[in-house]
């Protein structure tokens, strides 16, 4: 258990605590959820930095690191919906949980033919992340009323959404051949 490994741990183990700080009935709540989501999307950078820098990648940490930022989203994510409740945010939390069903399972099916490599994480994916954690920073940040900041937050999980969508697309293109031939073998 090395230091990066222990951030991406850290990072599972804030996700319960800004769940309680967002249900609590205090009207600095949402701040306060929205900070420890802030921090815990910071330490996904930093983890991943310090591995390289250090030079401490391991099997767990490769595992456990996506792991880690899939549940920290999904989790904010179907806070939020719950919140909300509307469409401009169901529908592209819907496309993003869904994407990261698609995009998980293509990638191991990949990693069983010996070719992850062609569906490994691309520039476009740090876009929309990016993007997507801003996102979710602003809407966890603001009570669910038709604010200038929940406005905001809604367009960019919309652009997000986009480029989850662009984003999946291209790991099915470029899995294609493979999935094709498979099922030509059959």
């Amino acid at each position: 258990m090395n230091i990066p490994n222990l951030i991406t741990v850290l990072r599972v183990l804030l996700i319960p605590i800004f769940i309680l700080l967002f249900y609590l009935p205090y009207h600095w709540s949402y701040l306060a959820s929205a900070s420890v989501f802030a921090f815990a999307a910071a330490t996904d950078w930093l983890d991943g930095y310090l591995a390289r820098r250090l030079e401490q990648s391991t099997p767990f940490g490769a595992f456990l690191d996506p792991v880690a930022d899939k549940l920290m989203v999904a989790v904010a994510l179907v806070l939020l919906v719950q919140e909300h409740g509307n469409l401009w945010l169901t529908l592209p939390a819907a496309v993003i949980i869904g994407r990261e069903i698609v995009v998980s399972a293509l990638r191991e099916w990949m990693a069983e033919l010996g070719a992850r490599a062609h569906v490994a994480v691309s520039n476009l994916g740090k876009w929309k992340t990016a993007a997507q954690m801003v996102a979710l920073v602003i809407l966890l940040a603001n009570p669910s009323d038709f604010s200038f900041w929940v406005l905001v937050g809604y367009a960019l999980l919309l652009v997000s959404a986009a480029l989850t969508l662009w984003s999946m697309i291209q790991y099915l293109r470029a899995a294609w051949p493979h999935l094709k031939t498979d099922a030509e073998k059959k």
